[in-house]
């Protein structure tokens, strides 16, 4: 994830460095399944508050490459906070950056991120296999090919300018830095006042999520929610 306060620096770091990575020249990704997000809190100052991404049990959000021999062939991200693209709110009166316009996108991102903290930190779960091999550029490539897929099946309109912004951000050294981030698994665990508020508006989908993605135990006794999530969007493929 590309936290506030370094969106533009990273923007103009991958901008002037010699990036090896040409949006244009990406292969479009596809994208299947239904995307669930929740609001459970402020958040900071990117994005526009705190959420949790819910896997839809009967139709997860997958992410396929045009390549299948490539890392990250095929994606299905777990339950996790977001903000969406990470973009500060400064930035976000520009056409094609909201936080959520490329928001499948950002969900595949973000889970690399979350997946890769935790395998830096030494889970050698199954859980986190699909992307155990995506190095840093890939995170980057798949982003934007992910973006590149929206456009061709005509859930985006094309924005080249955007697209290429927001692959140099995500592939500058500031955003490498995250991605290297030691101790950062633990923080991105979903709380449990935060699953049982996700439970609380889709019964069925947070706690076995929670299990699968973090190995909650079953018998972790149900804590009730603070406070009743909101639904902010769902988008089918």
């Amino acid at each position: 994830m590309l936290k506030a306060g370094v969106f533009f620096a990273a923007l103009a770091i991958g901008l002037s460095a010699c990036t090896t990575i040409d949006f244009s020249k990406l292969a479009p990704a596809t994208l299947t399944g239904s995307l669930f997000v929740m609001w459970v809190g402020e958040g900071n100052s990117s994005g526009d508050g705190k959420f949790v991404f819910v896997p839809d049990p009967a139709d997860p959000l997958t992410f396929r490459r045009a390549d299948s021999s490539l890392p990250g062939a095929e994606i299905q991200p777990g339950l996790m906070y977001t903000d969406g693209g990470s973009i500060p709110k400064i930035a976000q009166v520009f056409k094609g950056l909201s936080p959520w316009g490329y928001a499948p996108a950002y969900m595949i991102h973000d889970w690399m991120f979350t997946a890769h903290h935790c395998i830096v930190d030494g889970e050698n779960d199954k859980r986190f296999d699909q992307v155990r091999n995506v190095s840093f550029k890939d995170s980057a490539e798949i982003r934007g090919e992910a973006i590149q897929g929206m456009v061709k099946a005509n859930k985006v309109q094309r924005n080249d300018v955007a697209g290429t912004a927001i692959t140099a951000a995500v592939g500058s050294s500031i955003a490498e830095n995250l991605w290297k981030k030691k101790g950062a698994c633990a923080a991105s665990k979903v709380s449990a006042e935060d699953v049982a508020a996700v439970e609380k508006a889709i019964p069925g989908a947070a706690r076995p999520a929670a299990r699968r993605t973090f190995r909650v135990s079953p018998e972790t006794p149900a804590i009730p929610p603070r406070g009743r999530a909101t639904i902010v969007s769902r988008i089918t493929f």
